[in-house]
C-alpha cells in the first residue's frame, strides 16, 4: 500500500475514494471497502482511503476521547488486507479542523486526491463545525465532476455495527460479540521486547509487547492465539494492563505461549483475544500471583481443549 501524509501534494492519478476513521476496521467498514473495491475495478482506478491522525475526537476533546481499537499501523495493515492500495493520512490539527466543508471538497477531494467516485457512510459529516453532509457532497460532485455513494449501516443481530459497539463489547469482556461485529477476533499487534523477566521468575516466561493503545479498550487476562511465529496460530494466555502487583504504570501486553521455548525477541506478532478469563487485579504477594497465573494458564488450556473437542 502507498501511504501519503497530508494532502498538499496531489496524487499521480485520479482515484475512487472512501473516507472514514476506520477504527477497528469492523464489518461496517468491510462493507464500505467492498463497494470501494468494486467501484475501483469498474473504473480501473486505485481504491484509496482518506483517514485522519489523530482521531478528530482526540484533537477536540483528548480527555474524553474513546480508546482506540487499532493503532495507525494496525489500521493500515487491515485496510491493505481489504484491498486498499493507497491511503492518505491527514494530520488532524487546527489548520485542518478550520477547513470549511467547501474548502475540504476543493482542496482535499478534488485538488489533492483527484476523486472520481466517493463512498462514505450514511452519517458522514465533515468540515468546520461538521457543516458538510451527503447532500452537500452530491451537489459538489455534480458541479466538480465526481460521483458520490452513501453506504447504509450494517446491522448484526439487530445492532448497528460501529466502533463504539465494539468498544462496549470489549469493555464488558464479551469477546464473542466483539468478534461478531469485527468479523474476526479482536487483536493487537506489536514487537516482542525485553521486559523485567518477572514472568520467567514466576515460572511463566512471557513475550512482552509495549503498546501504543492508551487508554486501553479493555484490560484483564485472556485466552489468546498468537500469529507470526509459524504456519498456525499458537495458543496461550495473556495479561493486558498495567500489572498493579509489580507497580506497573504503562500499558503492557504479556503473553505466555503454551509448550513453546524459542527466543522471539524482536519478532512482530499478532495477538488475538478469544476469551476473557478474569479482570486484572493486584495480589498481596508474588506467591499469590504465581498461583493465580497457574490457574489462568490451566483455564486457558481447558478453553482451547473444549473448543477443539467441539
Amino acid at each position: 500500500m502507498r501511504v501519503y501524509r497530508g494532502h498538499s501534494r496531489p496524487v499521480s492519478a485520479p482515484v475512487v475514494l472512501a473516507i472514514g476513521n476506520f477504527d477497528g476496521v469492523h464489518l461496517g467498514h468491510a462493507a464500505l471497502l467492498g463497494q470501494l473495491a468494486e467501484a475501483a475495478e469498474q473504473l480501473r482506478l486505485a481504491p484509496t482511503i482518506l483517514t485522519f491522525e489523530p482521531h478528530p475526537r482526540e484533537f477536540f476533546a483528548p480527555a474524553s476521547a474513546p480508546a482506540r481499537l487499532t493503532t495507525l499501523r494496525e489500521k493500515l495493515e487491515l485496510l491493505g488486507e481489504a484491498g486498499v492500495t493507497q491511503a492518505m493520512v491527514c494530520p488532524f490539527n487546527a489548520n485542518f479542523a478550520a477547513l470549511s466543508a467547501e474548502q475540504f471538497i476543493e482542496q482535499v477531494l478534488c485538488r489533492g486526491l483527484r476523486t472520481r467516485q466517493l463512498i462514505v457512510g450514511d452519517d458522514f459529516r465533515f468540515g468546520r463545525g461538521r457543516q458538510g453532509d451527503f447532500a452537500l457532497l452530491q451537489a459538489a460532485g455534480q458541479r466538480l465532476g465526481f460521483d458520490v455513494m452513501a453506504m447504509p449501516s450494517v446491522v448484526v443481530a439487530g445492532e448497528r455495527v460501529s466502533s463504539s459497539g465494539v468498544r462496549r463489547a470489549l469493555a464488558a469482556g464479551d469477546m464473542d460479540h466483539a468478534a461478531r461485529l469485527l468479523g474476526r477476533p479482536y487483536g493487537m499487534d506489536g514487537q516482542v521486547s525485553h521486559g523485567d523477566k518477572i514472568g520467567r521468575q514466576l515460572g511463566f516466561a512471557t513475550a512482552n509487547i509495549r503498546l501504543k493503545h492508551n487508554p486501553l479498550p479493555m484490560t484483564g487476562v485472556f485466552a489468546v492465539e498468537v500469529g507470526g511465529l509459524g504456519e498456525r496460530p499458537l495458543p496461550g494466555v495473556a495479561n493486558l494492563g498495567i500489572r498493579p502487583t509489580v507497580g506497573g504504570t504503562r500499558p503492557l501486553l504479556e503473553v505466555h505461549l503454551f509448550d513453546f521455548d524459542r527466543d522471539i525477541y524482536g519478532a512482530h506478532i499478532a495477538v488475538r483475544f478469544v476469551r476473557k478469563l478474569r479482570d486484572e487485579q493486584r495480589f498481596p504477594t508474588f506467591d499469590a500471583l504465581r498461583a493465580q497465573i497457574a490457574a489462568d494458564a490451566a483455564a486457558a488450556r481447558a478453553f482451547f481443549t473444549s473448543r477443539q473437542n467441539g
